[in-house]
């Protein structure tokens, strides 16, 4: 796909998914609860990440260490950054200066050591914690068992802060799951522990974005529904 072709495409998603969150948020939320649209931008051309961009996009979804660190510098400087992959303990010192928050924090071992590389530099690093609802074996993510646990181990922490909870629900049953992570969301948000606040439920991708704002998703990450066909990545 040429990029003409492929900004046009951008385009036209864009419009769809801003009117169909817009939708879901006047049908299922309270007036004047946002709910945030993030790009997710693997494999994709900074080109067409800063075209997203240009339209509105404010939050960017790294899945990949190297990818991410060999695009940062091309990216529009008016969207955060955020990382949502699966992050090994090795690769967090790469990137903790550049990146505004971690979604996908799943153990002591990883929190420890984003952690440990904020206070080298300097500051308290915003994460949620993955939670692995439908306790599939492909996924990685706290099993919810042990969430209450990983949250206050995390509390204790210095230079970490929690700002609410990640999942990506199983592809069957997704419903279920949704109300699930939306039920554990508001019991965690009740006990008002100090350090873990429950300002994010980053849940929803680009085929349930929508069912996801239904049970209280404040961001949804986008990938395949707004850049389309990869070819031009």
């Amino acid at each position: 796909m040429q990029m003409e072709t492929a900004f046009s495409y951008i385009d036209e998603n864009y419009k769809r998914i801003s009117y169909e969150v817009g939708e879901a948020c006047a049908k299922y939320r309270k007036p004047g609860e946002k709910v945030d649209i993030m790009a997710v931008t693997k494999t994709v051309d900074p080109l067409a990440v800063n075209h997203a961009v240009g339209l509105g996009i404010e939050l960017l979804g790294e899945n990949r260490v190297q990818e991410y660190l060999s695009k940062k510098e091309a990216y529009s400087k008016n969207a955060q950054v955020q990382f949502i992959g699966h992050l090994q303990t090795n690769k967090v010192k790469y990137i903790i200066d550049s990146v505004s928050l971690i979604q996908s924090v799943d153990s002591v071992k990883l929190a420890s050591e984003i952690d440990r590389q904020a206070e080298k530099v300097g500051k308290v690093c915003d994460v949620l914690v993955e939670v692995n609802i439908g306790n599939e074996e492909s996924k990685s993510g706290v099993d919810k068992n042990s969430l209450e646990q990983l949250l206050f181990d995390i509390s204790e922490m210095k230079n970490i802060k929690v700002c609410g909870l990640m999942a990506i629900p199983p592809a069957e049953g997704s419903e279920r799951f949704l109300a699930e992570m939306q039920q554990i969301f508001y019991d965690i948000s009740e006990k008002k522990t100090e350090n873990i606040n429950m300002d994010i439920l980053s849940m929803g991708m680009s085929g349930d974005y929508v069912q996801a704002i239904k049970y209280g998703s404040t961001l949804v990450r986008i990938g395949r529904g707004l850049f389309g066909p990869r070819n031009y990545r």
